[in-house]
């Protein structure tokens, strides 16, 4: 199977026939799927597109889930070091 811009080695729509996949292999290949894509790729497009392609027409799908999940806006990174991290002791 060939992919396209959304899904260059076809992982996700090769996830869409597998029967009876399951949410942790949806998950592992939705891994495999964002580490492959070329840097440049939009991919909350890429997701977007997928999910209209594959998502409309099996919504139950466990793929369908982890690509919703994909969509969601995390909440900002923040990074605690020194003190306030615990890398470092107390000063007494």
């Amino acid at each position: 199977m060939k992919g396209d811009w959304a899904d260059p080695k076809a992982l996700i729509a090769e996830a869409y026939r597998i029967d009876g996949i399951g949410a942790p292999e949806c998950r592992s290949i939705f891994m495999d799927w964002a580490l492959s894509l070329p840097e440049e790729t939009d991919q909350r497009g890429a997701l977007e597109a997928l999910l209209a392609r594959h998502g409309a027409g099996a919504p139950e799908h466990p793929m369908s889930r982890v690509l919703i999940e994909g969509l969601a806006e995390g909440r900002p990174a923040s990074r605690r070091g020194g003190r306030r991290g615990g890398r470092v002791p107390p000063a007494d």
